[in-house]
């Protein structure tokens, strides 16, 4: 089970969030503000935070930069009635790693809660599962029901980065700029001649592809 920490100075809004996140099949903690959440912290293993930006004591900016000076590298999901521009870039520069405004769907931040879970456990493990197929980041492997395949890193990390995403569609210069950073000498079709290579090799399953978006780029679907 996994451990929410919510961290809301109203406590109408708390009571809201919990109970939505319990029907889920979360276990939820509580504070009313950002020192609060750390005492928490000091007594509980804490999986995500949701966690307001205006309260008193210590806002929910303080709260964030403080987690990821300290090393926590838990998810953390920013609920706030500030929507300006400004507001979000000083939420992200802080370390947040998702953000919403006020009033808020809960529904939609239950989706919000269990993609960001499960991008946080893929990055901890290292390893994507999709059925009988196993990507291992630490190996650069693909391992299937009767073979494993050892791919190039370039090849890897592609795969990799579209099915940490799946349904997402990556262009192919933000594909270009994650997978290859500053090395000069590619372009577009380095990112084409990589996914027609990672497709021939992996054609004849059936637990993932790899389609072209006309005009944009790339995403990959699962079908388990």
């Amino acid at each position: 089970m996994f451990n929410i920490m919510i961290v809301e100075d109203n406590t109408n809004i708390r009571k809201l969030m919990k109970a939505r996140l319990e029907q889920e099949g979360y276990a939820v903690l509580q504070a009313e503000n950002g020192e609060a959440a750390l005492d928490v912290l000091d007594n509980h293993h804490i999986d995500l935070i949701i966690s307001d930006i205006m309260m008193p004591y210590m806002d929910g900016y303080e709260l964030t930069k403080s987690l990821r000076e300290a090393d926590f590298n838990m998810p953390i999901l920013m609920v706030t009635a500030k929507e300006a521009f400004e507001d979000k870039e000083k939420g992200f520069l802080s370390g947040t790693d998702d953000y919403m405004v006020k009033p808020i769907d809960v529904n939609e931040m239950i989706l919000r809660v269990a993609a960001l879970l499960r991008r946080a456990r893929i990055a901890a493990e290292h390893k994507i599962i999709i059925g009988d197929v196993v990507l291992n980041y630490d190996t650069l492997t693909v391992t299937t029901k009767d073979k494993v395949y050892e791919l190039p890193k370039k090849e890897f990390y592609l795969l990799f980065k579209l099915l940490s995403y799946p349904k997402q569609i990556f262009t192919r210069q933000q594909l270009m700029d994650e997978i290859w950073g500053m090395d000069v000498d590619i372009d577009e079709r380095t990112v084409d001649g990589h996914i027609k290579k990672i497709r021939k090799k992996f054609e004849d399953l059936e637990e993932f592809k790899i389609i072209t978006i006309r005009g944009l780029g790339y995403k990959a679907e699962k079908n388990v």
